[in-house]
């Protein structure tokens, strides 16, 4: 069983729509977390947007990293540059990969337009993610 981190800033939408899709796609595979730098909540456009896909993610919580320094992590995901930079050492066998996906929580406009900045980037996340279970999950759990 793979552990995997997904680290963002606040952990409130990037972080958190990953933690959904990477769970779904994994399934049993894997555990996942999601945690940030800071903690500013889950933010309900998130929560929103990945219900519009057909996964609930609004018992999700805003962790902060220190609470699973402990845990052994095979991957650490950032996924935005922030967090990348101010990402905390992790022991053992532990692969770093970055994405900067872009913050919806800063789209600005009308309410459709802000809700249309969120499903792109979660479009994003979730080919990310589907790919990433696809190539470091389930493709090494066949073997």
């Amino acid at each position: 069983m793979k552990n995997i981190l997904v680290l963002c800033t606040g952990n409130s939408c990037r972080s958190q729509i990953a933690e959904g899709y990477l769970r779904h796609f994994a399934a049993d595979k894997a555990t996942i977390y999601s945690a940030g730098i800071e903690t500013h909540g889950v933010n309900p456009q998130a929560v929103a947007v990945m219900a519009d896909d057909g996964i609930d993610i609004s018992a999700h919580t805003s962790n902060h990293v220190d609470e699973y320094l402990a845990v052994p992590f095979n991957y650490v995901i950032t996924v935005c540059d922030n967090a990348n930079e101010a990402c905390p050492y992790f022991p053992g066998d532990v692969r770093r990969l970055h994405y900067n996906f872009p913050d919806p929580a800063k789209a600005t406009g009308t309410p459709d337009e802000v809700m249309a900045e969120f499903k792109r980037v979660r479009d994003m996340i979730k080919i990310y993610a589907q790919n990433f279970i696809a190539e470091n999950v389930k493709k090494h759990d066949s073997k």
